[in-house]
């Protein structure tokens, strides 16, 4: 059973700093291209970022969050991290992180229904 675990997400200030990290098991993530999506109250669930599948793979970010937050993923691990930096009070939402179903394949995957797995998601309230 694939499983996907977020963590790091919390309360901070304008312009600081958090790093989220998802874990999964149940596969191995190596092969898979994954994702970052977010929530906020009474909005839809967003994209964020997504990487490929190898080590080093590329990466693509939506606007809002392009030069200020970077995904990467340690496929030794198993994990993708997302890392916020210059955060704003509009970033506040629930993070989910996703694994796609199907094998390689790129990282320009920014739809809710290109991935077949998700966490629970984490928190991240940045207060003005």
């Amino acid at each position: 059973q694939v499983q996907l675990v977020e963590s790091g997400g919390g309360l901070v200030q304008a312009g600081g700093s958090l790093r989220l990290s998802c874990v999964v098991s149940g596969r191995t993530s190596s092969r898979y291209a994954m994702g970052w999506f977010r929530q906020a109250p009474g909005k839809e669930r967003e994209f964020v970022a997504a990487i490929n599948w190898s080590n080093s793979g590329s990466a693509y970010y939506a606007d809002s969050v392009k030069g200020r937050f970077t995904i990467s993923r340690d496929n030794a691990k198993n994990t993708v991290y997302l890392q916020m930096n210059g955060l704003k009070p509009e970033d506040t939402a629930v993070y989910s992180c996703a694994l796609r179903g199907a094998p390689y394949g790129s990282s320009w995957y920014n739809r809710v229904d290109d991935y077949d797995y998700w966490g629970q998601g984490t928190q991240v309230t940045v207060s003005s």
